[in-house]
């Protein structure tokens, strides 16, 4: 686990800084929404392999070695990645910080008394990123952690807690909820580039705020729909945490965590937000669920309770964001335009 997470966290990041950074001017939060459709089918892949090979093998077989097997055909993923990351060029605002990295370095060779660049902090690629990125722009990296407590926290308790309550609590069958979690990550993977693209419109704050907000309202609703053991219900209930209240908030997530930072720390800042939050708030929310269930006697009060305390903490840091959808993420035009002249 601990390997997948460092795989995770160095992959993520740039995989949407890819996106955004490539992506034409106002279509930043679409763009970069497509590689946060990876996890709706990721986990409408998962699942399904979960599904069939639960349902081909008994309980005994499944847990001795059944579960083994989609391990080994993701194989053929790896390969993908791995041939697309080597494969692939820097972004084209990297690049352009790296010419302008070189021509200070002339600058510098030429005017022997100089000290240090011209060239405005932030703005040149960095030795030390993560070093650098704490140092300067640290509310930003506490921002994004906060903004992704709802969205990771409340995931993890929609797509995996899930399963263990509707079974041992409801006594529900497996394939019940394993359809629904289907349902749900098949809409959200149109639903995540939808809410990219309304951020592009309207902005990523409200979009954002629009699914923290959500999620705090629905988390007894969900409970409550969940609780009937009616099937359609349950259905609708993942149906609408998904699709509504999460995608709402990784739809635009990619292009409003990159579009916090200086292009020079942008991937170590994205990242680190992100991941770091993901330790705190999808590491322990299913352990933390499971605890608060047991603490309640099966009553799941607590945990609606708990994902409410993660919206409300998400809701919070959007507020104190900036509204970032309009901003330059290259660092100055002019001086864009002026290297582009002279090259």
């Amino acid at each position: 686990r601990l390997a997948q997470g460092f795989g995770v966290g160095g992959e993520w990041g740039g995989a949407v800084l890819m996106a955004v950074e490539h992506s034409p001017e106002g279509r930043r939060g679409f763009y970069g929404s497509w590689p946060q459709m990876g996890v709706p089918i990721g986990l409408l892949l998962s699942t399904g392999v979960f599904s069939i090979f639960s349902n081909i093998t008994t309980d005994e077989q499944f847990l001795a070695w059944g579960w083994r097997i989609p391990f080994i055909l993701s194989i053929v993923l790896i390969i993908v990645g791995l041939y697309i990351r080597l494969a692939i060029a820097e972004s084209p605002a990297f690049q352009q910080l790296q010419r302008m990295q070189e021509r200070a370095q002339e600058e510098r060779e030429q005017e022997e008394e100089a000290q240090e660049s011209q060239v405005e902090e932030g703005e040149t690629p960095h030795r030390f990123p993560i070093i650098d990125v704490l140092r300067y722009q640290p509310k930003n990296v506490l921002v994004a952690m906060g903004m992704r407590m709802a969205e990771n926290g409340s995931f993890y308790i929609f797509s995996v807690f899930v399963l263990t309550y509707t079974t041992e609590q409801l006594g529900l069958p497996r394939n019940v909820i394993l359809n629904g979690v289907l349902i749900a990550a098949a809409l959200e993977i149109f639903a995540i580039p939808a809410w990219g693209a309304l951020s592009d419109k309207f902005g990523r704050r409200p979009v954002y705020m629009f699914g923290a907000l959500f999620s705090l309202l629905f988390a007894f609703p969900y409970f409550w729909l969940t609780d009937t053991r009616a099937t359609t219900l349950i259905w609708l209930a993942i149906v609408l945490a998904l699709v509504v209240g999460h995608g709402a908030m990784y739809g635009p997530q990619a292009s409003f965590f990159s579009e916090l930072f200086s292009t020079g720390v942008r991937y170590s800042g994205a990242s680190i937000g992100y991941q770091l939050a993901s330790v705190i708030a999808g590491g322990f929310s299913p352990f933390i669920a499971t605890a608060l269930l047991a603490w309640a006697g099966g009553n799941a009060w607590p945990v609606a309770v708990y994902m409410m305390v993660l919206a409300a903490i998400t809701a919070i840091a959007v507020y104190f964001a900036g509204e970032t959808y309009k901003s330059d993420i290259y660092g100055a035009r002019a001086q864009q335009r002026s290297l582009a002249e002279e090259s």
